[in-house]
């Protein structure tokens, strides 16, 4: 196993793949001009393995520049040349695969083999999917609704796309921001999180070395209050898309509608996880330990509230603990390592802060602690699972973004629908049940984006992805997402070739 406190260059060599900076415009790299550094940490050992000079509103205003440049050709492009391109991103994202996987398991701390097996073929997948979508933007057919017209639906792009991405899927966030802005013509302009900037950068130059013209995707990396809020706000940009927390959200909206733009927003999520008493346990408990600690639980669909029917409510909680204790933490890069660490020691604590809250009034089943020892550089929390804790309690109706699985029971089917529904985020949910009416009705009544019978997490490029409630307004992946980045238009021509025609009548004149 690799010591956690080396980040050695055979992992990903930041620091000379990115020594012309961490600002990609018009196709090249650059070095932001806000005057300030910012440095990319691995999060495994706290070693600093790349410093960058971040983006200010100046690099935002060339981006922007860049992408409106390019635009009316990008537009202008048939869907088969965008479609063309497109698939020799997916080919030349496929060659690349393994930088991505350790420049992905590097920034973030996640697991290289959940770089290898879910981050990056998921976005090569992604690609590959909107390839294919780019040629069947289509609209409704053309028909004479009104008996005197032909009437047809043109599907346009918006123009530049402004889109701020999170820190904890950043290569796979990068492709749902940019893959169905530039498959329906758009431009865009992404900030990624300053913490995890590789991978958007790599994606960006990969598009480039495919052929897509300069100025198509453009990266800036700033902070939220400078080049973020400048990018939102930009009079250019046309659309916001943003992914991040709830709160963060609120803000985007209020600088994004300020300026009458089009806004998608994918949000916070706290996912209920509903064992019905007819459940396999087995089945159910494997599937709470997998979705709760997916990338170190810092997943928004990561299942965070397990409600399990009192008569499977104990053995449930054995068998979930008992998995837990099984869970390697360790280096990333090692090939036994099932957990990385969290994405900061900042993170880390505040995970451990609601932990620790939770004591006076729920009891930690399992974990609760950091791992002492090598570990202990880095960001590490053992695999958490709480129980006893109020519907109503900080760790029920918080997002913790952690390693930490909370328990309640319920006794009857409608208690513990309503319980699922009782928090203010509406993302994704999972009901395990082995009754098809009984598990019918949980997805027609959880009130989620998502909802999963008897699995918890798996994700496709061809169904969208995106929530209720707090948890936002819109959609990524999938031919749905179109309709967050087109614009639709009605095209009407008028059949009769008469010059006064009989509806003029009520405007001048008589019949």
């Amino acid at each position: 196993m690799h010591n956690p406190g080396n980040a050695t260059p055979d992992r990903f060599p930041a620091e000379e793949r990115f020594a012309e900076g961490a600002q990609y415009i018009a196709g090249r790299l650059t070095r932001g001009t806000s005057g300030r550094t910012h440095a990319v940490v691995d999060p495994a050992s706290g070693e600093e393995v790349l410093r960058y000079e971040l983006a200010g509103t100046a690099d935002v205003d060339r981006a922007v520049a860049a992408a409106r440049e390019a635009f009316p050709g990008w537009a202008g492009a048939t869907p088969g040349e965008r479609s063309d391109a497109l698939h020799r991103f997916a080919a030349v994202l496929a060659d690349r695969a393994e930088d991505f996987a350790r420049a992905e398991s590097l920034q973030c701390g996640k697991p290289l083999k959940l770089s290898r097996e879910f981050d990056v073929p998921g976005t090569i997948d992604n690609t590959a999917f909107f390839a294919g979508a780019a040629r069947l933007l289509q609209g409704q057919s053309a028909g004479e609704y009104s008996g005197d017209h032909t009437s047809y639906i043109r599907r346009e792009p918006i123009g530049v796309v402004g889109s701020i991405a999170p820190w904890n899927y950043p290569l796979q966030m990068a492709a749902w921001k940019v893959l169905p802005a530039i498959a329906a013509g758009n431009t865009i302009v992404l900030k990624p999180a300053e913490l995890t900037p590789l991978t958007s950068l790599l994606f960006a130059q990969a598009a480039t070395d495919a052929g897509i013209p300069d100025g198509v995707i453009n990266i800036v990396t700033g902070t939220g209050r400078e080049a973020g809020e400048h990018l939102v706000g930009h009079p250019d940009v046309g659309m916001t898309s943003f992914t991040g927390s709830t709160a963060v959200g609120k803000r985007v909206a209020e600088i994004a509608t300020a300026t009458v733009k089009r806004l998608h927003l994918e949000l916070g999520g706290k996912a209920p996880f509903v064992v019905f008493d007819d459940a396999d346990v087995e089945a159910a408990a494997h599937g709470a330990v997998a979705g709760a600690l997916i990338n170190t639980g810092q997943d928004c669909t990561a299942a965070t509230r397990a409600y399990v029917q009192r008569p499977l409510y104990d053995a449930f909680v054995e068998r979930t603990a008992a998995l837990m204790e099984t869970v390697r933490l360790g280096d990333p890069f090692a090939a036994g390592t099932d957990l990385g660490p969290l994405i900061s020691h900042a993170q880390r604590d505040r995970v451990a802060g609601f932990v620790e809250r939770a004591r006076a009034y729920a009891r930690v089943v399992t974990g609760g602690e950091a791992p002492e020892g090598e570990l202990a550089k880095g960001a590490y929390y053992r695999p958490t699972l709480i129980a006893g804790a109020a519907q109503d309690s900080e760790v029920v109706q918080s997002e913790i973004f952690g390693p930490v699985l909370v328990v309640l029971p319920f006794d009857t089917d409608d208690e513990g629908i309503a319980l699922a529904n009782d928090t203010p985020y509406g993302l994704a949910a999972s009901a395990w049940s082995r009754d098809v009416y009984r598990a019918n009705r949980a997805t027609r009544e959880i009130k989620a984006g998502c909802v999963w019978v008897n699995d918890h997490i798996p994700i496709i490029s061809e169904m969208p992805h995106g929530g209720y409630k707090s948890s936002g307004c819109g959609k990524d992946m999938s031919a749905y997402s179109f309709e967050e980045y087109t614009q639709i238009k009605h095209v009407m021509f008028d059949n009769t070739a008469v010059a006064a025609k009989d509806w003029h009548r009520t405007v001048f004149g008589d019949r």
